[in-house]
């Protein structure tokens, strides 16, 4: 009986485990991507106030929740808008044919939904709209998918560096897991950013210098979340990591169309989890000028943060349960 037992376990823990994942993956990826919509698209007004007025009730009428609007007073006010990312399109009506402004580095999804809109609604009053596409993507990553892997490589990557360390030395000292995490992210940060730029043909310095820094923050943030519950809970953190810091981080991100089309738990989601942040970081770093990047790193530090204190927490937790072990051999 025994003998059946232990031959029956791992095979019964194997699907089981396989079951899980298979479950986990399908209904979290499945419930992200199975009817994507775009959801309050930023988009600048530029013109008449009573045409802008039907415009926007118009919109508000049959597509809603698609778009946000901001009106401008002048055309230059309303490019210093993307410029910002406060708008990540432009709409200017007037006296002469109505001209639409995008920002290509904006993603091709939420480009390719503001103009296939924009261009129906005039061509059904049989006018012709010109478009004008401003920061765009380089040129040897013309939809911006090289940057986005550039993000899941860093997540993936760290996750599975820290997973060797809590197999490989989970006894160690906090201070060596502390040089695992932080030596990690500088390696991701400066090797992640140079394969991209190989692939890519180069990015300029400034911005190349910026995109190492944002990855080794990202490196750094998820790395200390991860080696804190592994410290904290053992293999149990380790699953929890991979929902939290891998899966659930990387579908609420939107991937390299945005959150913008997911359902509202995910969009609720993205803005606190840093796949997403990070993306949207580079993006700023490398087309407009830095611009956007403020938030996304306060919040990979709040994650840093909270992986310290994680880390700390399972240290004492650990040091509590050795001396708890070491008290009945000292009283013999």
């Amino acid at each position: 009986m025994e003998d059946r037992t232990r031959v029956l376990e791992p095979v019964v823990a194997a699907l089981a485990a396989g079951l899980v994942v298979l479950v986990t993956l399908l209904g979290l990826i499945g419930t992200a991507i199975r009817d994507p919509r775009p959801h309050d698209i930023p988009v600048g007004l530029v013109g008449p106030a009573p045409a802008l007025q039907q415009m926007t009730t118009g919109f508000d009428a049959k597509a809603p929740g698609t778009f946000t609007f901001t009106t401008y007073t002048s055309e230059d006010q309303a490019r210093a808008g993307i410029d910002a990312r406060d708008v990540d399109a432009v709409l200017v009506v007037g006296a002469g044919a109505p001209h639409l402004i995008v920002a290509g580095a904006a993603g091709d999804a939420v480009t390719g939904v503001i103009t296939a809109v924009f261009t129906g609604a005039f061509a059904a009053q049989g006018a012709q709209l010109s478009v004008e596409v401003t920061h765009p993507f380089a040129a040897g990553d013309p939809h911006g998918l090289v940057l986005f892997f550039l993000v899941l490589a860093t997540i993936v990557s760290t996750f599975v560096a820290q997973v060797v360390l809590f197999v490989r030395g989970r006894a160690a000292r906090l201070a060596l897991w502390l040089a695992v995490v932080g030596g990690w992210s500088v390696l991701a940060g400066l090797v992640g950013v140079g394969m991209a730029a190989w692939i890519v043909g180069g990015y300029d310095t400034t911005g190349a210098a910026a995109m190492v820094g944002l990855v080794a923050l990202a490196s750094l943030a998820a790395g200390a979340v991860i080696a804190g519950l592994s410290r904290l809970l053992g293999a149990p953190g380790i699953g929890l990591a991979g929902l939290v810091v891998v899966l659930l981080n990387l579908i609420s991100s939107g991937g390299p169309a945005g959150a913008q089309f997911l359902p509202d738990a995910y969009r609720a989601l993205s803005p606190w989890m840093p796949a997403g942040q990070l993306f949207s970081a580079l993006r700023g770093a490398l087309y407009f000028d830095g611009q956007g990047a403020a938030a996304p790193v306060l919040l990979m530090a709040g994650w840093l943060v909270v992986g310290l204190l994680l880390m700390l927490l399972g240290q004492a937790v650990r040091g509590r349960v050795h001396s708890a072990a070491a008290m009945p051999a000292v009283a013999r």
